[in-house]
């Protein structure tokens, strides 16, 4: 059974930072491309960040390029993200999601974690 967990969500002030990290079990991952997504209330899951399994090649959303890192350890099964400077914009669940497809669009994914709350403070 394919299982991805994330955890490393909580509150935060505007101007912190958090690691959030996706582990993953139950299918080989490291040719799998992994993302994370995040949803704010009343608002569709969106794109944040993705990493190719082949190569690590990486792409992120407009509004996190420079402030947000991810990276993935492929002995670990684990994919991370790094947040930095976060904004009260920033609220939202984070998802953690894998596929062979992968890339900037939820339907690249078939795999989804259950999420973890991030909520920055003004």
């Amino acid at each position: 059974q394919v299982q991805l967990v994330e955890s490393g969500g909580g509150l935060v002030q505007a101007g912190g930072s958090l690691r959030l990290s996706c582990a993953a079990s139950g299918r080989t991952f490291s040719r799998d491309a992994m993302g994370w997504f995040r949803q704010a209330p009343g608002k569709e899951r969106e794109f944040v960040a993705a990493i190719r399994g082949r190569g690590g090649r990486t792409n992120y959303a407009e509004p996190v390029k420079g402030r947000f890192t991810i990276s993935r350890d492929n002995a670990k099964n684990t994919v991370y993200l790094q947040m930095n400077s976060l904004k009260p914009e920033d609220t939202a669940v984070y998802y953690c999601a894998a596929d062979l497809v992968g890339g900037g669009s939820t339907d690249g994914y078939d795999y989804w974690g259950q999420g973890t709350q991030v909520t920055v403070s003004s």
